[in-house]
């Protein structure tokens, strides 16, 4: 099981405070890149086959998926691409889920070794070209259904690729029983946002104490009740990797 150091929480903060810019999320995809990386290349090929909590997905499959979403992040003809196979090969699913077979589909005959060399290569690229995207093409509205409705494309190029990597490596780092790397300048800044999101979707007062390296403590209005988690269970949690009710059984995107 992947563990890491159990620090208590920080001072309450109130949903909003610990919002990221666009350069923020940046700097926190291309270390996330890095860190996926370092586990990645210390796993010998047995792991690389290791059931993973993304049903259907191996660890190979779940890199094949990264690779291919760090592929369409660098190039937008290529999102545009893997968005209208995905559709022909899944047209009952939503659009990301779509994408999601195309690129494991696409990646299928690949050896781990090779995964991991197109990943080295591709993932500087995206985080470079999500970089420089321009303002207003950030700002243009994209749907997304519920419950988030519709959003900005700059949501999904910034918060949402990094928190998929991010999760991503939490979910290899269980699947291959090796520790998760969590620094607090780093991975509590990702669960920060996960809080403000929650937050926002849920609308209701709540006290939230979430513990290890990226927990911390937020409060909104008078709770009836805290809820106290680990920060990196309440991220599975919410993701759907756990199960959780109240309030926890509202679900945010990664």
């Amino acid at each position: 099981m992947a563990t890491h150091d159990a620090t208590g929480p920080a001072a309450p903060e109130r949903p909003g405070t610990t919002t990221m810019d666009h350069d923020d999320w940046m700097q926190a995809a291309d270390e996330e890149y890095r860190r996926l990386l370092a586990l990645l290349g210390d796993l010998d090929t047995a792991a690389w086959y290791a059931p993973t909590d993304c049903t259907g997905w191996d660890v190979r499959a779940m890199v094949a998926h990264l690779a291919g979403g760090a592929q369409w992040a660098a190039r937008l003809r290529e999102l545009a691409r893997q968005a209208r196979r995905g559709r022909r090969l899944l047209p009952e699913a939503d659009l990301v889920d779509g994408m999601n077979e195309v690129q494991v589909r696409e990646r299928a005959g690949r050896t781990p070794a090779r995964l991991l060399e197109e990943l080295a290569e591709i993932a500087p690229r995206s985080v470079r070209a999500r970089a420089r995207l321009p303002r207003p093409v950030r700002a243009m509205p994209m749907r997304f259904g519920p419950p988030l409705g519709t959003q900005p494309l700059g949501y999904l190029y910034d918060r949402i690729l990094t928190r998929d990597a991010w999760l991503h490596r939490v979910d290899i780092s269980r699947a291959v029983d090796r520790p998760l790397l969590l620094t607090a300048d780093h991975d509590r800044r990702i669960v920060a946002d996960v809080v403000d999101e929650w937050a926002q979707l849920h609308g209701q007062p709540y006290e939230l104490v979430l513990t290890g390296t990226a927990g911390g403590t937020w409060r909104d209005g008078t709770a009836v009740e805290a809820i106290a988690i680990d920060a990196v269970e309440f991220c599975r949690v919410l993701s759907g990797r756990a199960a959780g009710d109240g309030l926890l059984a509202t679900r945010v995107n990664f």
